[in-house]
């Protein structure tokens, strides 16, 4: 056994196991099992060309040399980013901890308790610091946040304004710098004219249907701006502000002044800056438009009993729902990062909160009286941690960097300095000392004399955290002990598989993830200059070399911060491309039947108009249906979006005939990446003829999930795309004739490319290729064992199944037994649900990637066919048994009452090694359509909400 082979940690099965695996599947060899798997027209014919894989000792050391190249400054550039003291029992007990990165979304609501608690008290924590009623549980950055608030009040237009075409959307030109990029990006294609200016000589013309403004603005100037948005809702102008989360625990709410939305980001409670993330957003909002807001939201409602439980409240906002129809196509959030921001604020409580932002304020109001005593001018009348200050910006420059500091130079003679929660005393001295050394003058010490760097009438006069959890988890003992207790409700990887078709629920190594706590690493600011990030450089240059390799193509943009945003960028760089041979007419873009959610929803996003195609009987594409559709719209074709395989987890074997129907009427590829996981090594978007696809390196690539994020979801490009990847104006990337922004960052969520970039280097070609064989043979040996107890709706030519499966559970209404009653049955014996539902309603998609064990593989399979005897006895007569009453939870089970017609030990130990490692939920079924009726979204005591409800 070859210990130091990454390949040997990260493959489930061992190689005594199979021989026994390819016995049970009926195969030679696995040569034999992809030729009858892969259609053998894209097989690769040449292993990829990348460098010998690593051993984890040997990367360990490569990553930690690597990491040595960047020079961490002390960077007071703001836009946006500042340094953050991520508290040690956070960055332990969570970042660090699999029991909180490893789990899933969640939709299993009974067994993700904790994680949905945890982000309950981040939109309280939201809601609070805002003043708004409603807030979501995260979305990917602040500009994008920004962007999903132009385009939802854009959604919630009047009546008159909608019949006038009212489309004008009035920006500030205070407004971050990468934000007013992004709303750039996302407003063109759906004809929002972007109006950009001074907020205070606004005319508030009837032609505006939204505005956004800057609070404190990118300047660091605080404005009052009451006045404007009162003025903004009698011309019936809805109001968005983007706020600095921690300047809101000093100054008034953007809810108290009358906004309409409230976005930003939470990156500064905790988070390591990470070289641009990954970082939670937030979205505040009125509740008049819960349907319309983005991305999920946690809300309480009971269980079977009448508990309180919590759950994923309104889904049926949600793009997988409205598809085409959607006015967003988030799919990802920052779960993690929430988590980590939320439990920032409850270790902290209000007065920490308070402590942390007067100390940010007082050395700011410090450090002006400083610089003014030394004879310059400083130009914010009132501030919260940021000052302008007039000077030569590169003699200040040439200063600040011997001394290895950071400013921000928004032009030649102006240096702006953001003050941040870890900046000493002896910090502000030092910038003094960079200012006095440019006047020729002996340097200064600060003035203990201090006043506020704001005027009174724009201070916070609110309450806030007043709820219990806030005041209670202050010593590192009861926080520790808090974050286990709702770890403990969750399900993650560290307990069992997580058998997610579309979802690819790998193992996350530790390898791979240790570097994200070298400050090294963590404390670079994304807009610091490129010779600081000599590191950051090298390991994106590298992962995104390796990405084309993988994928065949020539380019690749890293910036896309998620799955969705991907589709998004690459359905953007196809419109590009269209636009720059003057065939802007090109709008019609065709998406199979079978296709995820995000697909429809990004197309439309991107000004496209979506024309469905037909699947066969065989869950194909109907390429007869296909070809028609292709020719009726071949003068407007735009692009198909195909996944490959398929979404029905078969490898089709038209798909080269397919990609040329599509090319051959003018129109470009974009593969969806979800399941490349059955691809690398074997084939590649650019073998079967796509001409860009996006990547979800949160699946494929061993980024864990997170509880729903952070994903990143880069685009790879062909050759003749490659000029309109997206750029950032202020650390340009991308090509020639660049796209504007996609995300808030130069390269997205840069500290967590680091885990697939290990993953890659740690397992080399030959590993990879073989981590996607061993997802082939995992799937087929569960698809063998399940055999004569359930049918696979879907399998290849030669009958096999790629890395997933659907399995049929219509046939199960007959006994009255519903597929959410099998997700909540595989509860009791220690599993998650596999995806339900999707792509075909009654069914589940099963998908064990090549992470798992024979013997985990086995325990799952026993399981699913302990648990098809049981839907076997069960009677739509009498819904009292084992299916229906699942999952049962320890309160049940240790009842003086058992009012069940079967055993507690059935109920809770169906299978003998269930007993050996119990997981419990800890709330029975929840009750979804009550938590809508009575939707609560805030940590509220719940004696209020019983009370309110008599």
């Amino acid at each position: 056994m070859k210990t130091d082979s990454f390949k040997l940690r990260h493959i489930g099965p061992s190689e005594k196991d199979l021989d026994s695996m390819l016995n049970t599947i009926k195969a030679d060899s696995m040569e034999q099992l992809v030729y009858e798997t892969v259609p053998d027209d894209i097989l690769l014919k040449n292993p990829l060309n990348l460098d010998a894989a690593m051993s984890e000792q040997e990367y360990s050391a490569h990553i930690q040399k690597l990491s040595s190249k960047n020079k961490v400054f002390k960077s007071y550039i703001g836009l946006g980013y500042h340094e953050a003291c991520l508290p040690a029992v956070i960055q332990r007990n969570i970042l660090e901890n699999p029991g909180w990165y490893t789990a899933y979304t969640p939709y299993q609501a009974e067994i993700a308790q904790g994680r949905l608690e945890a982000l309950l008290n981040y939109q309280t924590m939201i809601c609070d610091l805002t003043g708004m009623e409603l807030a979501n549980a995260s979305l990917l950055d602040e500009s994008t946040a920004a962007a999903e608030s132009m385009t939802m009040l854009f959604a919630v237009r009047s009546r008159a304004q909608k019949k006038n075409g009212t489309n004008k959307f009035f920006v500030s030109e205070e407004i971050l710098p990468q934000t007013l990029s992004l709303l750039k990006t996302r407003a063109i294609p759906l004809g929002i004219e972007l109006v950009i200016g001074d907020h205070q000589q606004f005319d508030f013309s009837e032609d505006f249907y939204g505005a956004i403004l800057q609070y404190p603005g990118k300047s660091g100037q605080v404005y009052d701006y009451a006045g404007f948005i009162e003025k903004a809702h009698q011309s019936e102008i809805k109001v968005a502000v983007a706020a600095d989360i921690l300047s809101l625990v000093m100054l008034k709410s953007p809810g108290s002044i009358g906004a309409d939305v409230v976005v930003g980001t939470t990156q500064r409670f905790g988070i390591p800056l990470g070289y641009g993330g990954p970082h939670a957003a937030y979205f505040a909002t009125k509740e008049e438009f819960k349907r319309n807001i983005p991305g999920r939201i946690i809300g309480v409602t009971q269980d079977t009993d009448g508990n309180r439980a919590l759950r994923m409240a309104l889904q049926t906002r949600e793009q997988h729902i409205k598809r085409d129809k959607a006015t967003s196509n988030i799919c990802t959030a920052q779960v993690l990062l929430a988590v980590m921001a939320g439990m920032y604020a409850v270790y902290h409580g209000p007065e920490g909160l308070t402590y942390i932002a007067n100390k940010v304020n007082t050395l700011t109001t410090q450090l002006s009286v400083a610089v003014e005593k030394l004879g310059y001018q400083q130009l914010n009348t009132a501030y919260f941690d940021t000052i302008r200050i007039a000077a030569d910006a590169k003699e200040i420059q040439q200063i600040a960097e011997e001394h290895e500091v950071n400013f921000y130079y928004p032009d030649a003679n102006t240096v702006s300095i953001s003050i941040n929660e870890a900046t000493t005393a002896k910090d502000i001295n030092t910038i003094i000392a960079i200012f006095a050394k440019a006047k020729g003058t002996a340097t200064i010490a600060i003035d203990e004399y201090v006043t506020t760097g704001f005027d009174v009438t724009i201070k916070r006069d609110t309450e806030f955290l007043t709820n219990e959890v806030f005041n209670t988890y202050h010593s590192e003992t009861e926080l520790m002990r808090y974050i286990k207790k709702l770890e403990r409700k969750d399900l993650s990887l560290n307990h069992s598989m997580i058998p997610l078709g579309s979802c690819t629920m790998k193992l996350n190594a530790a390898s791979e993830m240790l570097p994200l706590s070298n400050p090294q690493w963590g404390n670079i600011h994304p807009f610091a200059p490129l010779n600081q990030a000599e590191g950051y450089q090298i390991v994106l240059k590298k992962l995104e070399d390796q990405l084309n390799e993988i994928t065949g193509f020539a380019a690749t943009s890293l910036q896309p911060n998620s799955g969705a945003q991907g589709e998004f960028a690459g359905l953007m760089v196809i419109r590009a491309y269209h636009e720059s041979r003057n065939d802007h007419h090109r709008n019609i873009c065709l998406i199979p039947s079978s296709a995820h959610g995000t697909n429809p929803a990004s197309a439309v996003m991107a000004g496209m108009k979506v024309v469905v195609t037909k699947a066969t009987e065989e869950g194909n594409i109907d390429v007869d249906d296909l070809r028609e559709k292709a020719l009726q719209y071949k003068d407007n074709l735009a692009a198909l979006m195909v996944t490959y395989p398929s979404t029905h987890g078969v490898y089709e074997s038209a798909i080269k005939e397919i990609t040329k129907i599509i090319h051959d009427n003018g129109g470009q590829v974009y593969m969806d990446g979800a399941n490349m996981n059955a691809q690398v090594g074997l084939t590649n978007p650019g073998a079967i003829g796509a001409d860009v696809c996006h990547l979800n390196l949160h699946k494929t690539f061993a980024i864990p999930h997170g509880g729903g994020g952070p994903g990143v979801g880069p685009i790879c490009v062909a050759k003749q795309l490659a000029p309109f990847l997206p750029s950032n104006p202020i650390i340009p990337t991308g090509g020639e004739e660049a796209i504007t922004a996609i995300s808030s960052a130069p390269w997205g969520s840069a500290l967590a490319c680091l885990i697939s970039y290990g993953y890659i280097t740690m397992l080399g070609a030959k590993g990879l290729k073989e981590a996607t064989e061993y997802a082939i043979l995992n799937a087929n040996y569960i698809k063998e064992r399940l055999d004569g107890h359930y049918d696979v709706l879907y399998t290849g030519e030669r009958g096999r199944a790629a890395h997933e499966m659907i399995v049929d559970c219509r046939p199960f209404k007959a006994n009255g037994i519903e597929v959410t009653d099998i997700a909540k049955r595989l509860m009791d014996y220690g599993f998650h649900a596999p995806t339900v539902s999707f792509p075909v309603a009654g069914t589940i998609m099963i998908e064990p990637t090549e992470s798992e064990s024979k013997a985990e593989l086995d325990r799952f399979c026993d399981a699913m066919i302990s648990i098809r005897q049981e839907i076997a006895e069960a009677s739509k007569d009498n819904p009292n048994n084992v299916m229906k009453n699942a999952p049962h939870t320890m309160r049940m089970l240790t009842s003086d009452q058992w009012d069940f017609p079967y055993t507690r030990e059935q109920a809770a130990y169906p299978l003998s090694y269930v007993a050996d490692n119990k997981f419990w939920p800890t709330v029975r079924r929840v009750d979804d359509a009550y938590g809508d009726r009575n939707l609560i979204c805030t940590c509220t005591p719940i004696e209020e909400y019983m009370e309110a409800e008599a």
